[in-house]
Protein backbone atom coordinates (compact mmCIF):
# COMPACT_ATOMS: atom_id res chain seq x y z
CA UNK A 1 0.00 0.00 0.00
CA UNK A 2 1.44 3.58 -1.07
CA UNK A 3 1.00 6.92 1.17
CA UNK A 4 0.25 9.27 -0.54
CA UNK A 5 3.35 11.84 -0.19
CA UNK A 6 2.95 15.90 -0.27
CA UNK A 7 5.27 18.88 -0.23
CA UNK A 8 6.69 19.32 3.35
CA UNK A 9 7.09 23.29 3.04
CA UNK A 10 9.95 24.75 1.63
CA UNK A 11 12.03 22.06 2.81
CA UNK A 12 12.45 20.01 -0.16
CA UNK A 13 11.21 17.11 1.27
CA UNK A 14 7.85 15.15 0.84
CA UNK A 15 6.49 13.43 3.95
CA UNK A 16 3.92 11.12 3.98
CA UNK A 17 0.61 12.43 4.73
CA UNK A 18 0.21 9.95 7.48
CA UNK A 19 3.66 10.86 10.07
CA UNK A 20 3.79 8.49 13.38
CA UNK A 21 3.59 10.38 16.41
CA UNK A 22 5.67 8.50 19.32
CA UNK A 23 4.38 10.20 22.39
CA UNK A 24 2.09 6.66 22.12
CA UNK A 25 5.44 4.76 23.07
CA UNK A 26 4.78 6.20 26.44
CA UNK A 27 2.49 3.39 26.96
CA UNK A 28 4.58 0.87 26.32
CA UNK A 29 5.71 -1.28 29.47
CA UNK A 30 6.79 -3.77 31.36
CA UNK A 31 10.34 -6.34 30.50
CA UNK A 32 9.75 -6.72 27.04
CA UNK A 33 9.15 -2.69 26.53
CA UNK A 34 12.26 -1.98 23.79
CA UNK A 35 10.91 -5.58 21.78
CA UNK A 36 7.66 -4.13 21.29
CA UNK A 37 8.58 -0.45 20.56
CA UNK A 38 11.27 -2.25 18.35
CA UNK A 39 8.58 -3.96 16.44
CA UNK A 40 6.14 -1.23 15.91
CA UNK A 41 8.67 1.15 15.30
CA UNK A 42 10.06 -1.07 12.61
CA UNK A 43 6.51 -1.92 11.56
CA UNK A 44 5.90 2.08 10.93
CA UNK A 45 8.71 2.22 8.48
CA UNK A 46 7.96 -0.86 6.80
CA UNK A 47 4.21 0.93 6.01
CA UNK A 48 5.58 3.43 4.13
CA UNK A 49 5.81 6.04 6.80
CA UNK A 50 8.70 8.54 6.72
CA UNK A 51 8.07 11.06 9.34
CA UNK A 52 8.17 10.68 13.11
CA UNK A 53 7.74 12.94 15.35
CA UNK A 54 8.85 12.32 19.15
CA UNK A 55 10.09 14.72 22.45
CA UNK A 56 11.92 14.72 25.17
CA UNK A 57 8.74 15.10 27.42
CA UNK A 58 7.47 11.55 26.00
CA UNK A 59 9.19 9.19 29.06
CA UNK A 60 12.06 7.02 26.79
CA UNK A 61 10.26 7.70 23.42
CA UNK A 62 13.76 9.07 22.14
CA UNK A 63 15.39 6.17 23.39
CA UNK A 64 13.39 3.68 22.04
CA UNK A 65 13.91 5.02 18.73
CA UNK A 66 17.32 5.14 18.80
CA UNK A 67 17.67 1.72 20.04
CA UNK A 68 14.97 0.43 17.52
CA UNK A 69 15.55 2.01 14.04
CA UNK A 70 18.76 4.39 14.18
CA UNK A 71 20.16 1.76 11.71
CA UNK A 72 17.45 2.96 9.29
CA UNK A 73 18.27 6.60 9.80
CA UNK A 74 17.70 7.61 6.25
CA UNK A 75 14.07 6.13 5.63
CA UNK A 76 12.86 8.79 8.30
CA UNK A 77 12.74 12.73 8.68
CA UNK A 78 13.17 12.85 12.60
CA UNK A 79 11.53 15.33 14.48
CA UNK A 80 11.65 16.31 17.89
CA UNK A 81 11.57 19.38 20.26
CA UNK A 82 13.32 21.74 22.55
CA UNK A 83 12.89 23.42 25.41
CA UNK A 84 11.79 20.42 27.52
CA UNK A 85 13.93 20.64 30.69
CA UNK A 86 16.96 18.74 31.13
CA UNK A 87 18.18 17.45 34.50
CA UNK A 88 14.92 17.65 36.51
CA UNK A 89 11.23 16.34 35.90
CA UNK A 90 8.84 18.97 34.84
CA UNK A 91 5.70 20.23 36.79
CA UNK A 92 2.45 19.83 34.70
CA UNK A 93 0.09 22.97 35.03
CA UNK A 94 -3.13 23.29 32.76
CA UNK A 95 -2.27 21.05 30.37
CA UNK A 96 1.06 21.65 29.83
CA UNK A 97 4.47 20.59 31.29
CA UNK A 98 6.59 23.23 32.50
CA UNK A 99 9.71 24.65 29.97
CA UNK A 100 12.59 26.51 30.07
CA UNK A 101 13.70 28.10 26.61
CA UNK A 102 16.85 29.46 27.89
CA UNK A 103 19.84 29.27 25.42
CA UNK A 104 21.14 26.93 27.46
CA UNK A 105 18.76 24.15 28.34
CA UNK A 106 17.76 24.11 24.20
CA UNK A 107 20.76 23.61 22.95
CA UNK A 108 21.43 20.89 26.29
CA UNK A 109 18.44 19.33 24.71
CA UNK A 110 18.88 19.21 21.47
CA UNK A 111 22.18 17.13 22.60
CA UNK A 112 20.90 15.00 25.00
CA UNK A 113 18.12 14.48 21.82
CA UNK A 114 20.93 13.33 19.32
CA UNK A 115 22.51 10.84 21.75
CA UNK A 116 19.25 9.35 23.12
CA UNK A 117 18.18 8.98 19.28
CA UNK A 118 21.61 7.58 18.07
CA UNK A 119 21.97 10.26 15.33
CA UNK A 120 24.03 13.37 14.23
CA UNK A 121 21.26 15.26 13.39
CA UNK A 122 17.77 16.47 14.07
CA UNK A 123 16.12 17.13 10.30
CA UNK A 124 13.35 19.25 12.74
CA UNK A 125 13.54 20.72 16.21
CA UNK A 126 10.13 22.31 17.63
CA UNK A 127 9.57 24.69 20.58
CA UNK A 128 7.53 23.26 22.59
CA UNK A 129 4.37 24.17 24.43
CA UNK A 130 3.65 27.04 21.80
CA UNK A 131 5.41 29.95 24.48
CA UNK A 132 4.61 33.66 23.41
CA UNK A 133 6.70 35.56 21.14
CA UNK A 134 8.09 38.01 23.83
CA UNK A 135 9.42 35.12 26.10
CA UNK A 136 10.74 33.40 23.14
CA UNK A 137 12.41 37.07 21.97
CA UNK A 138 13.40 37.74 25.20
CA UNK A 139 15.30 34.55 25.91
CA UNK A 140 16.96 34.70 22.75
CA UNK A 141 15.08 30.91 21.86
CA UNK A 142 15.23 31.27 18.03
CA UNK A 143 19.56 32.38 17.99
CA UNK A 144 19.90 29.44 20.42
CA UNK A 145 18.27 27.07 17.39
CA UNK A 146 20.15 29.01 14.37
CA UNK A 147 23.34 28.19 16.27
CA UNK A 148 22.67 24.33 16.13
CA UNK A 149 21.29 24.43 12.74
CA UNK A 150 24.97 26.09 12.11
CA UNK A 151 26.41 23.99 13.41
CA UNK A 152 24.77 20.93 11.29
CA UNK A 153 22.66 19.65 14.77
CA UNK A 154 19.64 20.68 13.65
CA UNK A 155 18.23 20.59 9.90
CA UNK A 156 15.12 22.93 10.19
CA UNK A 157 13.79 25.39 12.59
CA UNK A 158 9.71 24.70 14.12
CA UNK A 159 6.93 25.97 16.01
CA UNK A 160 4.41 23.68 18.23
CA UNK A 161 1.70 26.25 18.57
CA UNK A 162 -1.52 27.05 19.16
CA UNK A 163 -3.94 30.56 18.98
CA UNK A 164 -3.65 33.26 19.67
CA UNK A 165 0.44 32.52 19.78
CA UNK A 166 0.38 31.01 16.30
CA UNK A 167 -0.67 34.37 14.78
CA UNK A 168 2.96 36.03 16.10
CA UNK A 169 4.78 32.93 15.86
CA UNK A 170 4.12 32.80 11.80
CA UNK A 171 4.23 36.90 11.45
CA UNK A 172 8.24 35.98 12.72
CA UNK A 173 8.95 34.58 9.93
CA UNK A 174 11.80 31.93 11.04
CA UNK A 175 9.92 29.12 11.76
CA UNK A 176 10.27 25.86 8.30
CA UNK A 177 7.02 24.14 9.85
CA UNK A 178 4.20 24.61 12.16
CA UNK A 179 2.99 22.08 14.72
CA UNK A 180 -1.25 22.65 14.70
CA UNK A 181 -4.06 20.82 16.59
CA UNK A 182 -6.72 20.29 14.16
CA UNK A 183 -9.75 17.92 13.60
CA UNK A 184 -13.04 17.47 13.00
CA UNK A 185 -13.71 17.88 17.27
CA UNK A 186 -11.29 21.00 17.36
CA UNK A 187 -11.51 23.32 14.35
CA UNK A 188 -10.38 26.87 15.36
CA UNK A 189 -7.18 26.23 13.65
CA UNK A 190 -8.48 25.97 10.32
CA UNK A 191 -7.76 29.70 9.09
CA UNK A 192 -4.33 29.70 10.79
CA UNK A 193 -3.28 26.35 8.84
CA UNK A 194 -4.11 28.31 5.62
CA UNK A 195 -1.96 31.52 6.84
CA UNK A 196 0.98 29.29 7.99
CA UNK A 197 0.95 27.52 4.70
CA UNK A 198 0.68 30.94 2.92
CA UNK A 199 3.70 32.03 4.64
CA UNK A 200 5.66 28.70 3.12
CA UNK A 201 5.68 26.69 6.13
CA UNK A 202 4.73 22.88 6.57
CA UNK A 203 2.11 22.19 8.47
CA UNK A 204 1.90 19.08 10.72
CA UNK A 205 -1.04 18.38 12.52
CA UNK A 206 -1.88 16.91 15.79
CA UNK A 207 -5.29 15.79 17.36
CA UNK A 208 -6.07 14.91 14.10
CA UNK A 209 -7.81 11.84 16.10
CA UNK A 210 -8.64 13.81 18.84
CA UNK A 211 -6.87 11.35 21.11
CA UNK A 212 -8.90 8.47 19.98
CA UNK A 213 -12.39 10.29 21.30
CA UNK A 214 -14.55 8.57 18.62
CA UNK A 215 -12.95 5.12 19.11
CA UNK A 216 -14.96 2.01 21.18
CA UNK A 217 -11.75 0.89 22.44
CA UNK A 218 -10.69 4.10 23.54
CA UNK A 219 -8.25 3.30 26.85
CA UNK A 220 -8.22 5.76 29.71
CA UNK A 221 -5.85 3.87 31.51
CA UNK A 222 -2.69 6.47 32.37
CA UNK A 223 -4.21 9.03 31.08
CA UNK A 224 -3.86 12.52 32.94
CA UNK A 225 -7.01 14.27 34.19
CA UNK A 226 -6.49 16.99 31.55
CA UNK A 227 -7.00 14.55 28.65
CA UNK A 228 -9.68 13.06 30.19
CA UNK A 229 -11.07 16.02 30.16
CA UNK A 230 -10.50 16.83 26.81
CA UNK A 231 -11.67 13.41 25.60
CA UNK A 232 -14.81 13.79 27.44
CA UNK A 233 -15.32 17.33 25.79
CA UNK A 234 -15.23 15.49 22.42
CA UNK A 235 -16.86 13.06 22.46
CA UNK A 236 -19.58 15.16 23.54
CA UNK A 237 -19.32 17.42 20.68
CA UNK A 238 -19.73 14.04 18.59
CA UNK A 239 -23.08 13.70 19.72
CA UNK A 240 -24.59 16.66 19.63
CA UNK A 241 -23.27 17.06 15.80
CA UNK A 242 -24.57 13.74 15.37
CA UNK A 243 -22.19 12.98 13.03
CA UNK A 244 -22.74 9.28 12.97
CA UNK A 245 -25.76 10.18 10.67
CA UNK A 246 -23.47 10.96 7.95
CA UNK A 247 -20.83 8.39 8.41
CA UNK A 248 -22.80 5.55 6.22
CA UNK A 249 -19.72 2.91 5.73
CA UNK A 250 -17.19 5.07 7.40
CA UNK A 251 -15.65 4.15 11.10
CA UNK A 252 -15.75 7.12 13.24
CA UNK A 253 -11.56 6.64 13.18
CA UNK A 254 -11.53 6.61 9.30
CA UNK A 255 -13.88 9.77 9.35
CA UNK A 256 -11.68 11.52 11.68
CA UNK A 257 -8.15 11.04 9.94
CA UNK A 258 -9.37 11.55 5.99
CA UNK A 259 -11.39 14.93 7.48
CA UNK A 260 -8.04 16.05 8.10
CA UNK A 261 -6.64 15.08 5.41
CA UNK A 262 -9.26 16.53 3.51
CA UNK A 263 -7.49 20.14 4.64
CA UNK A 264 -5.80 21.24 1.30
CA UNK A 265 -2.97 23.12 3.41
CA UNK A 266 -2.03 20.15 5.65
CA UNK A 267 1.20 18.14 4.84
CA UNK A 268 0.91 15.70 7.50
CA UNK A 269 -0.73 14.60 10.20
CA UNK A 270 0.62 12.55 12.84
CA UNK A 271 -1.31 9.56 14.84
CA UNK A 272 0.33 7.61 17.67
CA UNK A 273 -0.53 4.17 18.72
CA UNK A 274 1.08 1.33 20.76
CA UNK A 275 -0.63 -1.59 18.77
CA UNK A 276 0.08 -2.84 15.68
CA UNK A 277 -3.43 -3.33 14.37
CA UNK A 278 -3.94 0.14 14.82
CA UNK A 279 -0.96 1.18 12.80
CA UNK A 280 -2.14 -1.08 9.77
CA UNK A 281 -5.17 0.52 10.13
CA UNK A 282 -4.33 3.97 9.90
CA UNK A 283 -2.13 3.56 6.74
CA UNK A 284 -4.99 1.89 5.33
CA UNK A 285 -7.31 4.80 5.89
CA UNK A 286 -4.86 7.68 5.02
CA UNK A 287 -3.86 5.83 1.67
CA UNK A 288 -7.26 5.98 0.73
CA UNK A 289 -7.20 10.08 0.90
CA UNK A 290 -9.44 12.81 1.54
CA UNK A 291 -13.45 13.08 2.43
CA UNK A 292 -15.88 13.04 -0.52
CA UNK A 293 -16.65 17.32 -0.10
CA UNK A 294 -20.10 16.75 0.77
CA UNK A 295 -18.99 15.06 3.81
CA UNK A 296 -16.71 17.52 5.01
CA UNK A 297 -19.18 20.21 4.15
CA UNK A 298 -21.91 18.90 6.31
CA UNK A 299 -19.68 17.71 9.03
CA UNK A 300 -18.76 21.32 9.37
CA UNK A 301 -21.80 22.89 9.29
CA UNK A 302 -23.01 19.99 11.88
CA UNK A 303 -20.25 20.97 13.95
CA UNK A 304 -20.52 24.53 13.87
CA UNK A 305 -24.33 24.35 14.81
CA UNK A 306 -24.13 22.21 17.96
CA UNK A 307 -20.45 24.30 19.15
CA UNK A 308 -22.49 27.34 18.89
Amino acid sequence: MILPRQRFGGTGFEATRLGFGAMELMRTGGPSSIQEAGRLLNEVLDQGINLIDTSPDYATSEELIGESIAHRREEYFLASKCGCLVGREPRFEGGKLEHDFSPANIRAGVEQSLRRLKTDRLDLVQIHSSPSRARIESEGSVEAMVALRDEGKVRFLGMSSTLPDLEDHIEMGVFDSFQIPYSALQPEHDGAICRAAAAGAATIIRGGVARGATASDYDESGAHEFWRGFVAERRTLWERARLDEILGELSPMEFMLRFVLSHPYVDTTIVGTSKSAHLVANVAVAARGPLPEEIVSEAKRRISKASG
